[in-house]
């Protein structure tokens, strides 16, 4: 494991004075604020700062956003926001990430620590200038320096602390959609899997599976003896693992809503009243977890679904989404009741229009309620990029409380910088869409560069309807993602495996079965990347820095050893692909079925049929597989297969640990040292095992750069 001590090139500039957000671990080293770095600075009501760019400066980072991994000629706002249409004029999605690295002939990177709105145009009204403007005069700004983009994301990583880690049975294939309504559906939906023998770890609970969509409440006509069925569900090999909101319903008699109002725990409004807004449930409050004691009360809520066996939790809504609020509502009908009569012209048509379609996540309502701190009401606007952050936060603080030693799935869908320690994150409702694929691949490493490791998408998109080819294809990338579930909106077409014609659903089984068989090298370079304060994938600029690589919009590096190249256009039969050294090409057809191909360095056209996911192995290094399973805690790993490509000298080390407990972090896990060494035409394999009693022996395909292969089988000691 590598250690990161925060070194001299990381600067912080502190301006006027900060709410702490807990973003940060390490404070950075302080410098004069009159003296920024790179940044031409403006105050006004606000604060901007300017950078001019070289035509040939990437800008990378931002992460959940849109566009490509390169921000350049885009309007990026961070303000946490629940839009669910992800169309590319869009300027705020769930997540705030404010960190962005400009990769030039300077190179340095920027942390905007600052809770509320920040606007990035990076060339979008003037083509050569960056500009940051702060709504606000209170922030900390770091600056970090180094010599390569990964060093200064690994610095980075390094401030803002260890990234989250989920069990390892949440690195299956994990199944959901809005709404598996009752528990007979639910075990039908178990069964179907088993039936059809496709791998799944998890099937998700969606809102309807509360009463009356009340958090930490179970509908006792859908689900009857909730903590059986649990169990039965498990025994089967199956976690559920069940959505929980921010907003708490108002309703004499339920325990959240009475304790919230009796200890002052709710959001409040300019009255010092619990501030009212509409959700799923109808009108609900807020609780206020930015304030500690709020926060623990509301993060021991999840222990009675723990205690009925539950393992994992997503959380919601958490922007805070609202639907209306009584200001705004009784505004629009009022506007409503006096056009009744009215002969409205186009103007006046669009204007009551809009009076009700502004009501959902109006910004105005966020002006209207406040937060408690240290003793002072804060208005929610200036700290709206922390709510959905601590709430996560509340979860797992109480999950250290409950069972300080176990690891609990959780991811949210709104973030800030420093939830990365507590949970993951998804993208939020994506739509079926082929632009939402590739959208998925371009955001992957700029979330790991955030430090969120543990995300991934609504695999084939949240809304509309994915037909056979789109889910085949997002299925080829999501794989590879730590977070691999597929979701679907109501009242869309049925996205599960088995929805699907038999062709469809033979290529859907053996995609994730490849995923089953890829877990060992997936887990291991998952965490390689946590504990190394590293990212699990990247773009190639990350390793090549030759021109062309910078440029690659739509390839990954996975881990240290592979190369992706997701097919994202609808009837593709391939693609044309960068390759940045010589590698070697595994199409895989199932996780058995295996063709190889050597690739020179260079642009080429992939060919990749549909069943075909086309993986490419980098020189001088070695992947590892195992045997597929109907779950994570059924694969057998005494025995492993590994690929290598290898010119000369090939190294990897195999991490595994209990996939349950926290004991990584005291550094109890088991390592395998593999190496291949190429002598004369032979392969000389040398084989050091640290703890991993399971393992009996590693079977090798090795190709050699003429396309030669040798089969070796060595016992594991």
């Amino acid at each position: 494991m590598k250690t990161y001590e925060i070194s001299r090139l990381i600067m912080k500039y502190r301006i006027g004075n900060p709410f702490e957000t807990d973003a940060v671990l390490q404070k950075g080293r302080e410098c004069d604020k009159e003296n920024i770095e790179y940044f031409q600075i403006e105050e006004t009501e606000g604060f901007r700062l300017s950078y001019r760019m070289t035509p040939q400066d990437i800008i990378w980072g931002l992460g959940e956003n849109q566009k490509g991994m390169n921000k350049r000629g885009g309007v990026y706002v961070s303000y946490c926001t629940d839009d669910p249409n992800h169309t590319p004029d869009k300027k705020s999605l769930y997540g705030a990430h404010n960190f962005f690295v400009v990769d030039g002939e300077e190179k340095f990177g920027v942390f905007i620590d600052y809770p509320s709105k920040v606007t990035f145009d990076i060339g979008f009204t003037h083509s050569e200038f960056l500009d940051i403007t702060v709504e606000g005069k209170d922030f900390d700004l770091y600056i970090l320096k180094g010599t390569s983009l990964r060093e200064i994301v690994q610095q980075f990583l390094s401030l803002i602390g260890e990234s989250y880690c989920p069990p390892k049975w949440a690195f299956g294939y994990q199944q959901s959609r809005w709404s598996y309504m009752n528990a007979e559906e639910v075990e039908k939906i178990v069964d179907s899997f088993l039936y059809y023998d496709i791998p799944c770890d998890a099937v998700y609970l969606d809102i309807d599976y509360m009463e009356k969509f009340k958090d930490f409440t179970v509908d006792d006509a859908s689900f009857p003896n909730f903590e059986g069925f649990v169990k039965k569900i498990k025994d089967k090999g199956f976690r559920l693992v069940p959505i929980i909101d921010a907003g708490v319903k108002i309703e004499k008699g339920y325990d959240v809503y009475e304790e919230g109002i009796e200890k002052n725990y709710f959001c409040v409004d300019e009255k010092g009243e619990a501030f009212v807004a509409a959700v799923w449930p109808g009108r609900v409050h807020f609780p206020d977890f930015l304030n500690p004691e709020a926060r623990r009360w509301f993060g021991l809520k999840y222990k009675g679904l723990i205690d009925w066996g539950i393992e994992g939790f997503w959380n919601d809504m958490n922007e805070p989404a609202i639907f209306y609020t009584n200001k705004e509502l009784h505004k629009a009908v009022e506007k409503a009741k006096e056009a009744q009569n009215q002969n409205l012209d186009i103007y006046s048509y669009f204007e009551l229009r809009d009076a009700f379609v502004g009501l959902l996540n109006n910004l105005k309502d966020y002006q209207d309620f406040y937060h408690k701190s240290e003793g002072k009401l804060v208005n929610h606007d200036k700290l709206h990029n922390l709510y959905g952050y601590n709430m996560t936060r509340a979860a797992a603080e109480a999950f250290e409380e409950i069972q300080p030693d176990k690891r609990f799935l959780m991811f949210s869908r709104a973030s800030y910088i420093g939830a990365h320690r507590y949970g993951g994150i998804w993208t939020g409702d994506n739509h079926s869409w082929w632009e939402h694929l590739l959208l998925n691949v371009k955001m992957m490493s700029s979330l790991n560069m955030c430090g969120f490791l543990y995300s991934g998408a609504d695999t084939g998109g949240f809304g509309g309807d994915v037909n056979p080819q789109l889910m085949i294809r997002w299925m080829q990338f999501s794989l590879f993602t730590p977070l691999f579930r597929n979701h679907s909106a109501m009242g869309t077409r049925r996205q599960e495996p088995f929805a699907f014609d038999e062709g469809t659903l033979h290529i859907l089984r053996n995609i994730i079965r490849l995923r089953y068989a890829l877990i060992p090298y997936i887990y291991s370079e998952f965490m390689r990347a946590l504990l190394n304060r590293d990212v699990y994938m990247a773009p190639l600029a990350f390793h090549y820095d030759d021109e062309r690589s910078r440029r690659v919009e739509d390839q990954l590096l996975v881990g240290d050893a592979l190369m992706i190249t997701p097919i994202y256009e609808e009837n593709a039969g391939g693609r044309y692909v960068w390759i940045p050294e010589e590698m070697l090409l595994w199409k895989a057809v199932d996780y058995k079925n295996r063709s190889y191909q050597i690739y020179k360095k260079g642009n080429a056209y992939l060919e990749a049929d549909m069943q075909e996911t086309p993986i490419f192995i980098r020189k001088n290094h070695i992947v590892l597989l195992g045997k597929h399973g109907s779950s994570v805690e059924e694969l057998c790993h005494d025995e492993l297969e590994a690929i290598a490509f290898v010119d000369s000298k090939a190294t990897y080390v195999y991490y595994d640990d209990d996939g349950t407990t926290k004991e990584y972090k005291n550094r109890q896990y088991k390592e395998v040292l593999i190496e291949i060494e190429k002598i004369k035409n032979d392969f000389q394999i040398t084989i050091i095992n640290k703890g991993n009693d399971k393992l009996k022996k590693i079977s090798f395909e090795i190709l050699d750069i003429q396309g030669n292969m040798t089969k070796k089988i060595v016992e594991v000691s």
